[in-house]
């Protein structure tokens, strides 16, 4: 019997991105028809279990622009749409959906939001170091640039303190007794 990998897709008005998780799939076979008919067989490499998909996609496709491709974590479909419309689902199925077939929020865009360019969208971050880009959180040489709030603060609760005849000195609590407002 044949186990469903997960099945994520997300759409344009035009596309439908689909990407099958199975890492080190072997044996791939994809087949694609003009009606919506989406077919995927594999074998995982680690354990040899046989992985199927047999789907109706929600309405029809242009399988000459549609291109597939095979990595070693996943296979990737780019399904051209044959009319540029947004669907309600992946698939003709009505009622509940299967559950190998999730959103790929990583890819999805609203209807709504499709023609706006989002901001680092198109950006590769595989291979930036977040931790030399100084974005603070990392508990390094972190120095906050307006400090004249800080410094009037305590000058003033040090008056205080002088006034009342308090010794800053002579306190040993007197950190964890400041309050600081804004």
């Amino acid at each position: 019997m044949s186990r469903h990998p997960i099945l994520k897709w997300a759409q344009r008005d035009d596309l439908v991105f689909m990407t099958i998780d199975l890492p080190d799939a072997k044996d791939v076979k994809l087949k694609l028809e003009p009606e919506g008919k989406f077919y995927f067989s594999a074998t995982s490499a680690a354990d040899n279990i046989p992985y199927e998909i047999d789907i109706d996609l929600y309405d029809k496709v242009d399988v000459n622009a549609s291109k597939a491709s095979v990595g070693s974590r996943n296979i990737m479909y780019l399904v051209k749409k044959e009319e540029s419309k947004w669907w309600s689902r992946l698939i003709k199925q009505e009622g509940r959906t299967p559950v190998f077939i999730k959103v790929d929020w990583n890819k999805w865009v609203d209807e709504d939001e499709q023609d706006e360019k989002v901001a680092g969208a198109d950006m590769e971050f595989d291979d930036v170091n977040f931790s030399s880009l100084n974005l603070g959180g990392g508990g390094g040489d972190y120095e906050d640039e307006d400090e004249s709030d800080t410094e009037e603060e305590t000058e003033s609760i040090m008056e205080e303190q002088t006034v009342s005849g308090e010794s800053g000195a002579s306190r040993s609590d007197s950190s964890s007794q400041v309050e600081v407002k804004s």
